[in-house]
């Protein structure tokens, strides 16, 4: 695009959206967004939500590729990989592909850490243990002298092997010191029948896949899994208020750029970014989703994700997580 014509897109943006003042200008060329999911998950939701907001912002279309498989590791291994030679290439960056799998699929050949330019923190949402509603156990207390009233016969669905469902299970375990049945589905949709049906016991289901159905009184909700309540369900108590102290899980999603992305990009990303997650109709739409601590600095942003490589990965270690389950 010509700088004049990006500056008329700009300026007709901004009188559409008085936030847009100041846009970016950014390199010429397609703006992209990879996502790992299927079109309709919460990683792409964020995405185009996020997407659509910076095109606006920047005056020029965002393009949201979905590049579903393994988990998100797919797209990411793609991403690590391509030499982009044009425009700006950024990718969702999941808790999945950048702190769990990498430690426990020997087929993924990508460093999170080092393959990986961080931009932004998009935000996190917590888990939440359910069951399907037609169970009387309604207490975490309950749960734990369930399982170990019936050791290695109370099971755990999951969204798949390795998601964080499965690790959150796996917690669980180590930290009530008991045993149950890990069942990994192709996501949660299926998962969520089964759950609902009586055919598994419980699931630690992301808040965002999980609140359609405890809403609906299809399923019941026990706890939440952040530290904090979170402001959708502030009647839910914490992991952590009922005794298991620092149990802190959730599904967080950034964006990051290629390793070869300049800091002074990754800095003009990141503020721009910021400008999104603080449109109070993004807030609106994010506090639904159970979307809190999005924003901050590319450095907090870097921090963070290695924090939670190190986290993710003495869990899987401890536990024992394989590629089989």
């Amino acid at each position: 695009m010509r700088r004049r014509d990006f500056i008329a897109a700009s300026a007709i943006t901004a009188l559409a959206a008085p936030w847009a003042v100041g846009a970016t200008e950014l390199p010429k060329g397609i703006v992209k967004i990879y996502v790992g999911w299927a079109p309709g998950g919460g990683t792409d939701v964020f995405a185009r939500i996020v997407g659509q907001k910076l095109s606006e912002l920047w005056g020029r279309s965002v393009v949201v590729e979905n590049k579903p498989g393994a988990t998100g590791a797919l797209a990411a291994d793609f991403f690590a990989r391509t030499r982009f030679t044009e425009g700006v290439n950024l990718l969702m960056a999941h808790v999945n592909t950048h702190a769990i799998s990498p430690h426990i699929f020997k087929g993924i050949s990508y460093d999170p850490l080092k393959d990986f330019a961080p931009v932004a923190m998009v935000g996190a949402t917590p888990h939440i243990l359910v069951t399907s509603a037609k169970n009387s156990v309604g207490s975490i207390k309950e749960v734990v002298e369930q399982c170990r009233k019936s050791p290695g016969k109370i099971s755990f669905g999951s969204s798949g092997t390795g998601s964080v469902q499965h690790l959150a299970a796996a917690m669980f375990n180590m930290a009530a010191d008991v045993k149950s049945i890990h069942v990994p589905y192709k996501g949660s949709g299926p998962m969520q029948t089964d759950l609902i049906g009586g055919q598994i016991d419980y699931s630690f289901d992301t808040m965002t896949a999980a609140t359609a159905q405890v809403k609906a009184r299809r399923m019941t909700g026990i706890v939440q899994t952040r530290l904090q309540r979170a402001k959708g369900f502030p009647e839910l108590p914490t992991m952590d208020e009922q005794g298991f102290k620092g149990f802190d899980v959730s599904s967080w999603y950034g964006v990051v750029g290629p390793k070869d992305m300049s800091r002074d990009l990754a800095l003009q990303i990141n503020a721009d970014i910021n400008k999104v997650l603080a449109l109070p109709d993004v807030v609106t739409r994010f506090d639904g989703y159970g979307v809190e601590d999005g924003g901050g600095s590319v450095d907090k942003f870097a921090a963070f994700m290695a924090a939670e490589f190190r986290k993710w990965g003495d869990v899987v270690r401890t536990a024992k997580v394989t590629e089989e389950g």
